[in-house]
């Protein structure tokens, strides 16, 4: 029994060192194993969120709007730079579009003195064709029909001075004969130069709108940096319950303007944006592109808390203000 026993044991010693060891070298390739899988899950998760948040940057809830100016500029658009234009000229500090001052109207001799003359950064006037012969693009506001001076006289003028310049177009047959005109100024890189139309119809419009496809098509191709003012027609009574931009106002606005590679401001009347909030701060967080330009009737009235609800809610730099000084003044104190 003792010969057999001794042979016997060593065997089973030799078995289980060996198992041992097999079972040593399995936990070591095991836990190898788990720890590659888990490196490389850490790592792809990462990489997820680095590319989750590349896509957060780049795009907004709506998958076909760009967000980031890095890429926008790379494809083609441009941001606002009216402001930067006039604080490199140290005629504003800070970033409050409010401080722009306007001289609205500027459709005559007289009026063009004044303005130049003035503090005011920006000079609004309307160009029409004059309806006879010489037939060139003139500057006044429908009903009227002539004026005293031409948009190339008023152009002169202007271009001698840094005051910049909006050109509101009351018909499309005055757009491509103005542009023409334009060529000089469409040169400067900063100068700030901003084209507009009512394109669409708006709360109580009752005129006309200039026709969108066909002012797109002569506008488009203009400099990245020239702004397009892109509004609605509208109307305002007073004693009555006027209705402000509707969701179908707005969308059909964005839609035709998001792939427009111009910043683009859209002109709205003080008088509705009391009743429009939820629609115009959709439209305004569609683009960084994007600004607003508050405008008010002779007659209009609002209240100036309508527009500190907007000034509340938004950057500063993307509301303008063309309005009476009086009442950008307390604003500006707000």
């Amino acid at each position: 029994m003792s010969s057999f026993w001794k042979p016997s044991r060593k065997t089973d010693i030799s078995f289980f060192f060996y198992l041992l060891c097999f079972s040593l070298v399995l936990i070591v390739c095991l836990a190898v194993y788990v720890l590659h899988n888990s490196n490389s899950e850490t790592a792809e998760k990462q990489l997820k969120l680095e590319r989750d948040s590349l896509v957060s940057r780049v795009y907004q809830p709506r998958s076909d709007t760009l967000l980031t100016k890095e890429v926008d500029i790379s494809a083609g658009t441009m941001w606002d730079t009216t402001l930067q234009y006039f604080r490199s000229r140290s005629q504003l500090t800070g970033s409050d579009a409010v401080q722009l001052k306007w001289s609205h109207a500027v459709n005559s001799r007289n009026a063009l003195a004044q303005a130049l003359s003035s503090p005011s950064h920006m000079i609004e006037a309307d160009v029409i064709m004059r309806d006879h012969d010489p037939m060139e693009p003139i500057m006044a506001h429908p009903p009227d029909t002539d004026s005293d001076i031409t948009l190339k006289e008023w152009l002169e003028k202007v271009k001698m001075t840094s005051k910049g310049i909006k050109l509101d177009f009351k018909s499309l047959e005055a757009v491509s004969p103005s542009l023409a005109l334009l060529e000089d100024l469409l040169a400067e890189p900063d100068r700030p130069l901003w084209i507009n139309a009512d394109v669409l119809s708006g709360p109580s419009g009752r005129t006309a709108p200039v026709d969108f496809r066909a002012f797109l098509s002569l506008v488009s191709d203009l400099p990245a940096q020239t702004v397009l003012s892109l509004g609605w027609t509208t109307g305002w009574t007073v004693g009555t319950n006027n209705p402000g931009y509707s969701w179908d106002m707005v969308h059909a606005m964005e839609e035709k303007s998001r792939d427009l590679k111009q910043p683009v401001t859209f002109p709205v009347r003080a008088a509705l944006l009391a009743q429009s909030f939820s629609q115009l701060s959709w439209l305004l967080k569609q683009s960084d592109r994007y600004t607003l330009t508050v405008w008010t009737g002779q007659h209009d009235e609002f209240a100036p808390q309508d527009l500190k609800l907007y000034r509340k809610h938004f950057d500063v730099s993307r509301i303008y203000y063309d309005l009476p000084n009086s009442q950008t003044a307390e604003l500006l104190m707000s």
